[in-house]
């Protein structure tokens, strides 16, 4: 098991995967280290996940989004933001869904409520899914760094990652699933003002945790991450 960590005893011990890349592979990595059962899915198949499928072990299986989606306790969306509509609404009601993305226009387009901050991808995510309950984490830190920094509870260099969302219940399973893989967690508030504070561009976004250039990440303490919450630019969200 990872970093000293038993599995939840909540009941959620299978992790979905919508999107099985670099940041969704690295952190179903972390999910089968700490104990849980992964169901991998991406855009190509589930036959292109066999050597992820195999490396991970028997906790791993692949299977079409959908799948990944209903089978999942948690469900993790790890697509390019220009696809988030893919990502299927029905079998993901009512769960809790860790958003991964990020909005970048050079590959995703333009997309004016986001150029204008009128609106997140977040908020666009969970628009699109209705009653899932959705969570902004792991879009501020290289992957490399994510697979690098995980510790047990309690240990000093224990690195935090920021969560932002508007259900409680959902952020309370994310932070169980946090700490379960080696992670302290920084509520940064909800969706709409929250996930601006490290999204990209702003001071929690990448840098905590040292270079992008540098393989292994730095330690960044919970004080460290919301000192660099902190920091953010106030929201500049123009009227609908």
């Amino acid at each position: 098991m990872a970093p000293g960590r038993a599995r939840l005893t909540t009941g959620m011990t299978t992790v979905g995967f919508i999107g099985s890349g670099k940041i969704g592979g690295t952190v179903a990595r972390l999910a089968v280290a700490a104990g849980y059962d992964v169901v991998l899915s991406n855009s190509r198949g589930p036959e292109t996940l066999a050597d992820l499928v195999a490396e991970l072990g028997p906790r791993a299986r692949a299977a079409t989004p959908a799948q990944a989606a209903a089978d999942g306790d948690l469900v993790v969306v790890s697509v390019p933001f220009h696809a988030y509509r893919a990502v299927p609404p029905e079998p993901l009601a009512g769960k809790p869904v860790l958003d991964i993305n990020n909005y970048y226009p050079q590959r995703d387009g333009h997309i004016p409520a986001l150029d204008d901050g009128s609106t997140t991808s977040s908020e666009l995510l969970q628009q699109h899914l209705g009653s899932a309950k959705v969570v902004k984490v792991f879009n501020n830190i290289l992957y490399t760094h994510l697979a690098s920094l995980p510790r047990p509870a309690g240990a000093e260099d224990r690195s935090a990652l920021p969560i932002a969302g508007d259900d409680p219940e959902a952020k309370a399973a994310v932070t169980a699933f946090l700490d379960a893989i080696g992670y302290d967690t920084v509520d940064a508030g909800p969706l709409a003002a929250g996930g601006r504070r490290f999204q990209p561009g702003t001071p929690a976004y990448g840098a905590p945790y040292g270079p992008f250039s540098q393989p292994q990440g730095t330690p960044a303490s919970v004080a460290v991450l919301r000192a660099a919450l902190d920091a953010a630019p106030p929201p500049n969200r123009a009227p609908r």
